[in-house]
């Protein structure tokens, strides 16, 4: 493919986060007496106000709290654990090698800036991104492809050029929808199945190098 630009998710595909996730959605679950079993009680991909009207579905959750506030308790929590959470194995490297090659290089995320700044600050991988995108940008989160048009738009490339590393069928399916190639990053076989409309499957960046991207 005529190859200009690289896109990455964040949660689960830049960062190895998905546990921490659960983790905070089930703290605040069991404040509202609710008993989670499983380790990640959430939809990944679509955003943390999203998953919550599904949660209190699923659980029965009675509160007079708003789902922004819920939002709100889950991230803080979420936040207290980010010193817990780790780079996907060969990220930097990765990404160090797409900036050498001279194609752009953004992130797009369904999560907050105020997220993503707390992220930045405990991670040093601002450096690699020549844009970022987060969830106020756009009016509709994914599986809609807003998120990952509005980062071609600011990077001034036509979605056609664009490669989408992703983890969740939403994220997928978004990059899909805004003509992009996709690469989906599965932990396993199960998760591998979701993501079976992707150009491409690895499980880390170590199995894949940026001469791999112009054959897609």
């Amino acid at each position: 493919m005529d190859l200009r630009a690289v896109i990455f998710d964040l949660n689960g595909t830049v960062l190895d986060d998905e546990d921490e996730y659960g983790v905070a959605f089930g703290k605040v679950l069991q404040n509202l007496g609710v008993k989670v079993t499983g380790e990640v009680p959430h939809t990944t991909g679509i955003g943390v106000a999203e998953n919550w009207p599904r949660l209190i579905l699923k659980y029965g959750v009675t509160t007079e709290k708003s789902i922004d506030e819920l939002a709100a308790l889950t991230q803080h929590e979420y936040i207290g654990l980010l010193s817990t959470v780790t780079l996907k194995p060969g990220f930097e490297k990765f990404a160090s090698e797409i900036k050498s090659s001279g194609l752009n290089i953004a992130l797009a995320t369904s999560n907050t800036y105020l997220v993503l700044d707390e992220v930045f600050k405990t991670y040093p991988i601002e450096k690699y991104f020549d844009v970022t995108t987060t969830a106020e940008e756009v009016e509709s989160r994914k599986p809609a492809p807003d998120l990952f048009l509005v980062t071609a738009e600011k990077l001034g490339i036509d979605p056609r050029y664009c490669v989408v590393f992703e983890d969740a069928k939403a994220g997928i399916d978004a990059a899909r929808q805004a003509g992009m190639k996709v690469v989906g990053i599965a932990l396993n076989e199960e998760i591998k199945n979701d993501l079976k409309e992707a150009d491409l499957i690895i499980k880390d960046f170590t199995e894949i190098t940026t001469p791999d991207l112009f054959s897609l």
